[in-house]
C-alpha cells in the first residue's frame, strides 16, 4: 500500500518523491491505512480538486462506491508562505468505522504541491 501511495501522490502531482513518503507516513493508523487503489486514486484527485479549485470552508466530498470508504477535504485558508501559494487543508476520512479529522499545511512548489507543515487535531470544529 505504501508504494502505490507513494507513486500515486508522485503520479497526481501532488509530491515528490521525498514528499510522497512523508504523507504516506501520515496515513499510518489512519483510515487511509484501509483504502483500495481506487480510493487511493478518488482521494488524492479529491485532494488536488480541492487544492487548486477549492473555495475556502465548502467541502469537497468523495467515496468509493465500491468500498463505501469516503471522505471530505476543506480549504480552510489560503495563504502565502515564501512568495508560495499555500492552503490550509481540513481532511477528514472514513474507512470500516476507522475516521480520522486532520490539517495539513501544503504549498505548491516547482509546479506540486507539498506538505509544509502539519497540525493533527481530533477536536471537531
Amino acid at each position: 500500500m505504501k508504494r502505490i501511495a507513494a507513486g500515486l501522490l508522485i503520479a497526481f502531482g501532488l509530491a515528490s518523491a521525498p514528499a510522497a513518503a512523508q504523507f504516506v507516513a501520515l496515513l499510518k493508523n489512519s483510515p487511509a491505512e484501509l483504502f483500495d487503489d481506487m480510493d487511493l486514486r478518488i482521494f488524492l484527485d479529491t485532494a488536488r480538486r480541492a487544492l487548486d479549485e477549492g473555495a475556502e470552508n465548502q467541502a469537497m466530498a468523495w467515496k468509493n462506491p465500491d468500498t463505501g470508504h469516503g471522505g471530505d477535504m476543506t480549504v480552510l485558508k489560503r495563504f502565502e508562505s515564501k512568495g508560495r501559494d499555500c492552503r490550509l487543508l481540513r481532511v477528514r476520512n472514513e474507512a470500516q468505522g476507522r475516521k480520522s479529522d486532520m490539517r495539513h499545511n501544503l504549498c505548491r512548489v516547482e509546479g506540486r504541491w507539498r506538505l509544509v507543515g502539519d497540525l493533527k487535531t481530533g477536536a471537531k470544529k
